[in-house]
This record gives C-alpha cells, sequence and structure tokens, in this order.
C-alpha cells in the first residue's frame, strides 16, 4: 500500500492535480444539493447544481482529452450538453416568469 502511495506522489504533476481538482468539483454539486434538500425538507434541485456539474464537467472534459481517454471525453463532454440545457431552461423560465409579472 506505501508503495502505491509513494508512486502516486511521485508522479504528482499538473494534470493530475487538475483532474482531481475536477472530480472533487463535479462530486461536489451532490453534497449541494443534499445540503438543499435538507433545508427545504424536500427533494431539491437547485442552480447552482447546474453550475457546478458544467464547470466541473468542463475541467473533468479537458482532463480526459489531455489523457487521450476516448470513453472519459465522451461521457464527460455528452453530460455538458445536458447541464447547459437545463441551465437554459431554468434562465428562459426566469424570464417568462418576469415578463409575466
Amino acid at each position: 500500500m506505501s508503495d502505491f502511495f509513494a508512486s502516486w506522489a511521485h508522479n504528482l504533476n499538473m494534470w493530475l492535480v487538475i483532474g482531481i481538482f475536477g472530480q472533487a468539483l463535479f462530486a461536489s454539486r451532490f453534497i449541494v444539493q443534499w445540503l438543499y434538500s435538507e433545508k427545504a425538507k424536500r427533494v431539491v434541485v437547485p442552480t447552482i447544481f447546474w453550475w457546478i456539474s458544467l464547470a466541473g464537467g468542463l475541467v473533468l472534459t479537458a482532463y480526459a482529452i489531455h489523457k487521450r481517454d476516448l470513453v472519459f471525453t465522451m461521457g464527460q463532454f455528452s453530460g455538458l450538453f445536458i447541464y447547459s440545457r437545463n441551465l437554459w431552461m431554468l434562465h428562459t423560465a426566469k424570464r417568462r416568469e418576469v415578463v409575466t409579472d
């Protein structure tokens, strides 16, 4: 086990840090969603969830491209469309609310 951590620490570089940051950012969206839901006492998917998804997805897509991993790249890249579309739908819904008020 110590050999694993020693080799991991030895190979620590900028792209590995970017990958770890992207994964932590992407995973944090679930913590944010859980906290909002706990506060509301019901399941809530706040707008910040989609912004964090987009940001984490962008970082992880860049990392996947750097690693030249086609499967990882396609998986992350396709999610970017979903996160962007959800943000756009939220934006247009809020604009309609303002216009009708």
